[in-house]
């Protein structure tokens, strides 16, 4: 059963690392969803205004902690949502269920792509695009993961090499 709650300016409505409970939709006022990247730099992912629903669907899509904190930026009248409501709603539908789970993982991924752009190098989104896509490398040609990637198809070579060069850094020191 969802729940309409009044917020406080600066309270956190979720908190990286903890497990996720809840979509959170606005009725009036402003949250902010951010994470805080391993140097303590915060990255802000988005505002919803109202009618916006805001969620760390990675999260709910690979059960997996939080990446996503949300704090509300203004004094604001949010609608808590539980997760678990959804996914038993989506049940009854035909293949609901699974579409659910699907289209939430999708999201997620997109959202981890979002977080990496904004806080990661291009080696780890190279190892974020491996790890998530791990048969497309032969697929595709440097071109479109560069541009996958935001890099330019030289820079994409550099990285490989230094992949290269780690893989036979750490085999030798064995």
């Amino acid at each position: 059963m969802s729940e309409l709650r009044t917020i406080e300016k600066g309270a956190l409505l979720q908190r990286q690392g903890t497990k996720v409970q809840w979509i959170f939709k606005v009725h009036s006022g402003l949250i902010r969803s951010f994470f805080v990247d391993e140097l303590g730099k915060e990255h802000v992912f988005m505002f919803a205004p109202e009618n916006w629903v805001v969620a760390d669907l990675e999260a709910v899509g690979f059960d997996a902690p939080c990446t996503l904190n949300i704090e509300a930026l203004e004094p604001s009248m949010i609608e808590f949502i539980p997760i678990v409501n959804i996914a038993q709603s989506m049940g009854g539908m035909h293949g609901g269920a699974q579409e659910f789970n699907r289209l939430i993982r999708n999201t997620g991924t997109l959202q981890r792509r979002v977080l990496l752009l904004l806080s990661s190098n291009a080696l780890e989104r190279y190892e974020y695009f491996l790890k998530t896509y791990p048969d497309l490398s032969p697929r595709l040609t440097q071109k479109l993961i560069a541009s996958y990637l935001g890099v330019t198809p030289q820079r994409l070579s550099a990285i490989r090499a230094e992949r290269v060069g780690k893989s036979s850094a750490r085999y030798e020191s064995m």
